[in-house]
């Protein structure tokens, strides 16, 4: 007869681990030497270097627009933001545009004393009344191109007018966004014209040189740009007069929607975008801001198109008058640029068309003379050629043709050689 016998089962017993005081002090000991580790990583040193994307952003920024960055993800556009803040002393307040709902930024409706007189308020939210607190801020709208269009119709409001539901955030409260383009960005959508239209846009990229250096412990500072006062009356005097004669020559291009709805999603010209351009006009002059932080910024607000026809017509106002270089041509200050040189030359030959007389004309040969003199040769052949095609029968040739005649006839065999270089078949090729 088998016989079961049972054995006591083992009782369930928890245990608690115990560290002693050394395990302790070590990871105590292993987290400090982290700590002493990534605090040498990131002590790092700075040097002054010109940064032409910020002093735009900057210089937009002074000038109270919202400025909107696009660029890849992990190019610095953050980077650049907390580096502005900290150059202007603005306490930055970051909000990502496209985890909020709409309520966030038109207001919350809550309930009031009597609605039925007072009607129902609409609450900011708390970043919102944080900046009002502080009267003053940098409000950066990150992830705004991941934002789906109710969000961005929110935001129209706080973009232009910044109004936060009731709240009306101070003028000193400043509005910087950034966005990825929508084939890089996290279910990206395009940006809607009416709030595209409201930004200045700046394309982020990185430079090489300047991340190679900052990897090594060495990023670049950049000086924030000076307003001259006694700049400010003939800035806003040129940059309505820019503005202003392009359109009255141009008037296409008070308003042009783009066709395609990317398109919409950037720089086009509008009134709006227009009078932003008058105002960044005027605060790049005051600066001394160089041609390249003023094309990113004209181009930035009315587009590619609209902005370089603009640019140009800037070059030429910039000119100097023939009428002046016609009345004392050996005084001629010529520009050194050559497409500038060759426009001057050309004007002068043309005041003389439209008003041919012997003296006038004579005093054109002397600018010319002066252009060879001070500037490429070979700048002044086509004027030359023209000029000479409006001699009348009655008027001596001056003496001053005979500097050019060298200049030109040079030219001439440069261009015929150059030509019967290029008629030449080619060696192996039968004719």
């Amino acid at each position: 007869m088998l016989t079961q016998t049972s054995t006591p089962l083992p009782q369930n017993t928890e245990t608690t681990p115990t560290h002693s005081t050394d395990d302790a002090q070590s990871v105590d000991s292993q987290l400090d030497r982290a700590a002493a580790l990534l605090a040498m990583l990131d002590e790092t040193t700075t040097e002054q270097r010109s940064h032409d994307q910020l002093e735009a952003l900057t210089l937009a920024v002074a000038a109270d627009l919202p400025v909107l960055l696009w660029g890849e993800p992990g190019i610095g556009k953050t980077a650049a933001l907390t580096q502005l803040a900290a150059s202007l002393d603005l306490p930055l307040t970051t909000v990502i545009a496209s985890v909020h709902e709409p309520s966030d930024f038109s207001g919350l409706p809550i309930i009031g004393d009597d609605p039925a007189t007072r009607g129902v308020p609409m609450a900011p939210p708390d970043w919102a009344v944080r900046l009002a607190d502080a009267g003053r801020g940098l409000l950066f709208l990150d992830e705004l191109s991941t934002a789906p269009p109710a969000v961005q119709a929110a935001l129209l409001r706080l973009v232009l007018e910044r109004r936060v539901g009731a709240l009306q955030l101070p003028p000193e409260v400043r509005i910087v966004a950034a966005a990825n383009p929508p084939s890089s960005a996290a279910d990206g959508w395009e940006l809607s014209a009416p709030l595209a239209n409201r930004f200045v846009h700046l394309h982020w990229t990185h430079d090489h040189d300047v991340v190679v250096r900052g990897l090594g412990g060495t990023w670049p500072t950049t000086p924030l740009p000076t307003l001259a006062p006694e700049k400010f009356s003939s800035a806003v005097d040129s940059a309505r007069r820019a503005v202003c004669t392009l359109l009255a020559a141009r008037p296409a291009l008070v308003h042009k929607l783009p066709g395609s709805q990317t398109r919409r999603g950037g720089a086009w010209p509008s009134p709006r975008s227009w009078a932003a351009t008058v105002r960044l006009i005027a605060f790049a002059t005051a600066a001394s801001a160089s041609s390249d932080v003023l094309s990113l910024l004209i181009r930035g607000t009315v587009g590619d198109g609209p902005g370089f026809e603009l640019l140009a017509s800037i070059d030429h106002m910039d000119l100097p008058d023939p009428e002046t270089l016609l009345a004392d041509p050996s005084a001629a200050q010529l520009p050194e640029r050559g497409d500038l040189r060759q426009a001057t030359l050309d004007a002068v030959v043309a005041a003389v068309r439209r008003r041919p007389d012997r003296t006038r004309w004579d005093a054109a040969w002397e600018v010319l003379a002066v252009a060879v003199q001070t500037g490429a040769p070979d700048l002044v052949v086509v004027p030359a050629t023209t000029l000479a095609t409006l001699r009348r029968d009655d008027w001596q040739i001056p003496d001053t043709i005979d500097q050019l005649a060298g200049v030109v006839s040079v030219s001439r065999a440069a261009d015929d050689a150059a030509e019967r270089v290029a008629a030449r078949p080619e060696p192996g090729r039968m004719r």
